[in-house]
């Protein structure tokens, strides 16, 4: 009589290209809160607040979420991506849901705390669970997966502010589509949590032919505990060329638009063009760059990326004076936005290890918030000056640090 095989079937797991997907949902989630510019003119003329209080909202997100990473991503490494992802879910019905009554409170400070801090909260929760798990179920093509997650983020803009200036806030008012928009973020948040998981022990992804992308650089630090990370001199190096850069980045969220107005004397829907172009080509950029990153190298990418960036924003006030070259400069510094939220996910995980990636990566995205300055200093400078070319020169400045900071990271590590 046969004896029944004693060997066991492997866990069923789902295809991995889920997770990424999963990731991608979340993130979107997070950029429609991320996008807040269309509601700044309806609370305006609803409530005759000023245009900072009525940003002032937006601006606290900013803060939190960035600063939020940080214990959101512990969360993520202790209790995993669902949990953590769910409970942003639920923040994030929570914050719409007291931000829908801002209509009875008719206080900018009522959505400071909701929107603000409870948003900021919620986005931190979710988006600190998009990168660690793409990374610990795709260690051969790390840079592709995470920046297919993030690449959600990037597009929000360009399909939901269209959908909230044009037809939500018109036929709903400001309370209305708050109430829609954290239906739909909770809702579609909690789904994409559902499905989300880390590999089971001893998962090794599928082998195949020798043209395979493997990961270009193994862990320097194995799987660094984040008080090693903050011991570590790469870790302040990786910081510094994260906040210089997304300085520049961000001042050119701030200035592109106003500056095809003002500058250049476009209509405002011309204007928006280059707005949207800098949005698509950021969203569309990040799996892109996280391609190129896994096949060449992501501090390759990112030297030839920030380089390019460098001398756009030095000869923007010069060569953008045109509609054909203000597109064009607008995006090359989407892509340049695209490379440098794509990629930073992957080379903190190159350098640390997956293990503890949300937290340790939590602790590299704190430079964002400080990136977040170069929006209030550019449009300060050209207050001051009443010009932009002040505030591109800067921007040109902190980027050509960053640049010289990645090479300096490229060649002191031996990065590829």
């Amino acid at each position: 009589m046969a004896q029944a095989s004693t060997t066991e079937r492997p866990p069923r797991v789902l295809p991995r290209w889920v997770i990424p997907g999963a990731g991608f949902v979340l993130a979107l989630m997070g950029g429609v809160s991320y996008a807040w510019g269309s509601f700044v003119v309806p609370l305006t003329g609803k409530f005759g607040w000023t245009t900072a209080e009525a940003t002032l909202p937006f601006t606290v997100f900013m803060v939190v979420f960035a600063l939020g990473m940080v214990p959101a991503g512990r969360l993520q490494d202790r209790y995993g991506p669902r949990r953590v992802a769910l409970a942003g879910a639920g923040v994030f019905l929570l914050a719409y849901g007291l931000a829908y009554l801002v209509g009875r409170v008719g206080h900018p400070l009522w959505l400071v705390g909701t929107y603000g801090f409870l948003g900021g909260t919620g986005c931190a929760l979710t988006y600190a669970c998009v990168a660690p798990p793409a990374r610990k179920w795709f260690p051969d093509r790390p840079g592709f997966a995470i920046s297919l997650g993030v690449a959600g983020f990037g597009l929000a803009a360009v399909l939901f502010s269209p959908l909230k200036a044009d037809l939500l806030i018109p036929s709903w008012g400001v309370e209305g589509t708050l109430l829609f928009l954290g239906l739909l973020v909770a809702g579609l948040s909690a789904l994409a949590a559902l499905v989300l998981r880390d590999p089971p022990p001893g998962w090794a992804p599928p082998q195949r032919g020798s043209g395979s992308p493997r990961p270009a650089v193994e862990s320097l630090r194995g799987d660094a505990q984040p008080r090693e990370l903050l011991r570590s001199p790469i870790f302040y190096m990786i910081w510094g060329t994260f906040a210089l850069v997304m300085v520049g980045g961000l001042m050119a969220i701030g200035l592109i638009k106003p500056y095809g107005q003002l500058t250049l004397g476009l209509p405002a829907g011309r204007a928006a063009w280059a707005m949207s172009l800098f949005a698509l080509v950021n969203g569309l950029g990040r799996p892109l760059a996280g391609y190129l990153g896994d096949r060449i190298g992501p501090l390759r990418v990112m030297v030839a990326t920030f380089t390019v960036q460098t001398a756009v924003f030095l000869a923007f006030p010069v060569v953008a004076v045109a509609l054909s070259p203000y597109y064009l400069a607008s995006a090359l510094l989407g892509w340049g936005y695209a490379v440098t939220l794509a990629l930073f996910p992957a080379v903190t995980a190159w350098c640390f290890g997956p293990k503890n990636l949300g937290m340790n990566y939590g602790l590299v995205f704190t430079a964002f918030g400080m990136g977040a300055l170069g929006s209030v200093i550019g449009s300060w400078l050209f207050d001051v000056t009443g010009s932009y070319t002040p505030a591109f020169l800067l921007a040109g400045g902190t980027t050509g640090l960053g640049l010289l900071l990645a090479v300096a990271l490229k060649r002191g590590y031996r990065l590829p």
